[in-house]
């Protein structure tokens, strides 16, 4: 990356204070953009969901890994729990999504309370492993809470066979102007279920998959404890990448935890953060990290800024770490602070390889969270930071009281925190394809195919507040 006119500022940079100029550009389209990361994780999009409790779940892991990303599970998630969800990640499809099921004797309520929890608003109604009808939130608007299924679901059913290729399914769907099928083996029974619109996706984005396939997923451990022996059981567990992760991952603690890792000779990459200098990557570099997270204070539901006074600029951070990085052959995932597509590309015009999404990502419907309601009929799901009073009483609950009381004085995060789910974009595959689509674009403007090139390609200036402020789009007339 190289700054306008060779200016380089003398002050710190935000993503909103700088702006990516195009240059000559032989690359045609968007689809000539290779996004794989490259950097030992295996993404094929650089997007990472943050180990945060209100954003990375099993619906979540699934729903980001089939269109290129990972998630990467939190730190306070007891071990049989991560067994579990890695499992069930591990067996599910790369195409088609997991459905969700009732029996035609179930009632319209079990269905309301189910249907929120995946952004293709259908219950397959099963009989003996077989759909027998489908229930959308349509069926079951105005229709008594108590009613059985089978008196308000559609049965008029197409189906499609678990052999049909994403680009036959597509057309299948639209010449019949369906919506979604549910996916029968030969036997018929139900396996998952297929939207015209996953069908597409999966014609464009490529899953990571494991040596055997599987989706990728990763996990997220503490400092504290004995870090050998819980990153020894995520490892033989299976996960694809550990992640040494505190809020100031430049201190001695989180080095010795590296060092215990790294000599337990995993197989899969290291990442640890979060540090926002140069000398905090090489000291984490040299105790045996693959990838360092950057960031301190960027995030939506963090207060660590306007508590201690501690962090940096995120453009900024990412701008230096990953230049030290790349000297050791390793690399950096920018961690927070976006909140558009533009922001991402401008982390990977700054040198990171991928960008952690939080917060953003809470408020969609594969969020682990319960769907709520304001008074004026707005959705939204709630977040927290995962150093707040909530996150901390969680991550403490074997503890003393005491020892829980004294550590609830000094939360750094907010405890709740509204995420609204866009109407028009109420599912995480919706946002990935808005933020893909406007990464790609920026790499075409830069003359880019691979994220390496887009680093180097990159021409970057600094804008003032006005600036930023004219490139925003209106939709009401002024």
């Amino acid at each position: 990356m190289e700054f306008l006119n060779g200016q380089a500022p003398t002050h710190q940079l935000t993503y909103d204070d700088v702006f990516m100029v195009p240059r000559a550009s032989s690359v045609g389209s968007r689809f000539d953009v290779d996004l794989r990361t490259g950097d030992g994780s295996g993404a094929t999009i650089p997007l990472i969901v943050a180990n945060m409790t209100a954003v990375a779940g099993r619906r979540m892991a699934e729903t980001v890994a089939r269109r290129g990303g990972i998630t990467i599970l939190p730190q306070d998630v007891p071990a049989p729990v991560m067994s579990d969800v890695l499992d069930w990640v591990k067996r599910r499809h790369l195409v088609y999504d997991t459905a969700l099921s009732l029996a035609p004797t179930d009632t319209v309520s079990e269905a309301l309370a189910l249907l929120p929890k995946r952004a293709h608003d259908a219950v397959i109604v099963v009989a003996d492993q077989r759909p027998v009808g489908v229930v959308t939130t349509r069926d079951c608007t105005g229709a008594d809470r108590f009613a059985s299924l089978s008196s308000v679901m559609s049965k008029r059913l197409f189906t499609l066979p678990d052999t049909t290729d994403a680009r036959t399914a597509f057309d299948l769907l639209a010449d019949g102007h369906h919506r979604l099928a549910p996916v029968v083996d030969g036997d018929g029974r139900l396996v998952g279920i297929l939207t015209r619109a996953a069908a597409l996706r999966a014609t464009l984005y490529a899953p990571p998959v494991d040596a055997r396939g599987r989706l990728r997923v990763g996990a997220a451990l503490g400092v504290n404890g004995d870090v050998a022996t819980r990153a020894g059981q995520l490892l033989e567990l299976g996960f694809d990448l550990v992640v040494l992760d505190t809020a100031h991952g430049h201190q001695q603690r989180v080095i010795d935890a590296l060092r215990a890792v790294r000599a337990l000779d995993p197989e899969v990459p290291v990442v640890a953060g979060n540090v926002v200098s140069a000398a905090g990557v090489e000291d984490l570099v040299a105790a045996g990290a693959d990838i360092v997270k950057v960031g301190v204070g960027p995030g939506a539901m963090c207060t660590t800024r306007m508590m201690t006074g501690v962090g940096r600029p995120q453009f900024s951070a990412v701008l230096e770490c990953a230049a030290t990085a790349t000297r050791f052959g390793k690399s950096v995932w920018a961690d927070g602070g976006v909140r558009h597509p533009r922001d991402v590309a401008l982390a990977l015009a700054a040198g990171a390889s991928a960008v952690m999404i939080g917060s953003w990502f809470a408020g969609t419907y594969e969020s682990p969270g319960d769907v709520q309601t304001t008074p004026d009929g707005r959705l939204y799901k709630e977040s927290f930071g995962m150093a707040s009073a909530r996150a901390v009483a969680s991550r403490t609950a074997t503890e003393t009281e005491f020892d829980r009381a004294r550590k609830a004085l000094f939360e750094e995060g907010i405890s709740t925190g509204r995420m609204y789910i866009d109407a028009a974009r109420p599912g995480v595959e919706d946002l990935i394809d808005a933020i893909v689509a406007g990464v790609r674009s920026s790499f075409s403007y830069a003359g880019a195919r691979t994220i390496a090139e887009f680093a180097e390609r990159a021409i970057v200036g600094v804008q003032s507040a006005a600036g930023y402020a004219e490139g925003r789009p209106l939709h009401v007339g002024w």
